[in-house]
């Protein structure tokens, strides 16, 4: 009798992960047959107004108050509308990342991407410099962004991406992604073997760093132990590689500023072999200093500190 429930569990689970995947790719289509700006707009004031309704809420503003004690509660509010606000623009925007940057975005005052001249600098540099390259980004703004910037521009790039448990979103994702984005590598058991291929090869392998790992090495991230994902820092060991960071910082009118920093140097030992914890903390230390300058644009409503963490500190 326990088996025909848990294959009846298993069916219905099945079934509801169809319905809301059917569901929600419908949404995302549905979203392309209106402009970017209205879309992005309605969407921030819905987080805006049932964010606080969800369970994430709390999390974030238990998260909010352990990273800035200094604030006080009407601040950590202000913050959290806002990362509400960014997190529904967000999945709008998510619809229509094709019409969101354009070859010459960052040449006229009207375009919706603005591009420093350092940044342009060092991505040209990139670009022509015949090196494989290690990028790393953080859950800010519009985190999907850097990946297109770096297919728009034609860069040889992979980017590492979680696969969505339901088939028919991941399905539409990996189509879409695949158009704006170039390659993309699902995390799995093949992942570090096409990894690897890509760098070989000379690419340019980009991954978001900044959420909780818990097979990961030990760093400090806003004063506070936690675990970071050591992937990054191990690639660059073995194919001794340059490590950059992007963000893109969110601007008023639905327009963006994207950067990309000079060289990171790793932490290395006596031995000149790279430290993979002590390059992971300088990595977490950048992101921190975005965070600090905008902290609404940091997605706060996943846990990124765990109380075993703080025992083994």
């Amino acid at each position: 009798m326990s088996t025909v429930r848990r294959r009846l569990r298993r069916g219905l689970k099945h079934a509801g992960n169809a319905l809301g995947g059917f569901i929600a790719v419908g949404m995302l289509k549905l979203l392309r047959l209106f402009s970017p700006d209205g879309t992005a707009n309605a969407a921030g004031w819905l987080m805006r107004t049932i964010g606080p309704l969800f369970p994430e809420n709390r999390i974030g503003r238990a998260q909010l108050k352990a990273a800035f004690p200094e604030k006080p509660d009407a601040e950590i509010e202000t913050i959290l509308t806002g990362v509400w606000d960014n997190v529904g623009r967000m999945g709008a925007e998510f619809a229509q990342l094709d019409r969101l940057w354009n070859e010459d975005a960052h040449e006229h005052a009207g375009g919706r991407v603005e591009l420093g001249p350092e940044s342009v600098a060092r991505f040209l540099q990139l670009q022509n410099d015949g090196k494989p390259a290690l990028i790393f980004a953080a859950h800010l703004a519009n985190w999907e962004l850097p990946a297109v910037c770096a297919a728009t521009y034609k860069l040889d790039s992979a980017v590492l991406y979680r696969k969505p448990n339901v088939a028919a979103i991941n399905d539409w994702l990996a189509q879409t992604r695949a158009a704006s984005m170039g390659e993309i590598i699902s995390t799995g058991m093949s992942a570090p073997m096409k990894i690897s291929e890509a760098l070989e090869r000379g690419a340019h392998v980009g991954m978001l760093v900044d959420q909780y790992y818990v097979r990961g090495v030990p760093v400090t991230f806003f004063g506070q132990p936690t675990m970071a994902n050591p992937l990054l820092a191990r690639l660059a060991q073995h194919f001794n590689c340059p490590i950059h960071g992007t963000r893109i910082i969110r601007l008023p009118n639905n327009r963006f500023r994207a950067e990309l920093t000079g060289e990171i140097q790793p932490v290395r030992g006596a031995d000149g072999k790279i430290d993979i914890a002590g390059t992971m903390q300088v990595i977490i230390t950048v992101i921190e200093g975005w965070i600090r300058e905008y902290p609404e644009q940091w997605l706060w409503l996943h846990r990124r500190w765990r109380p075993e963490d703080a025992k083994n500190a």
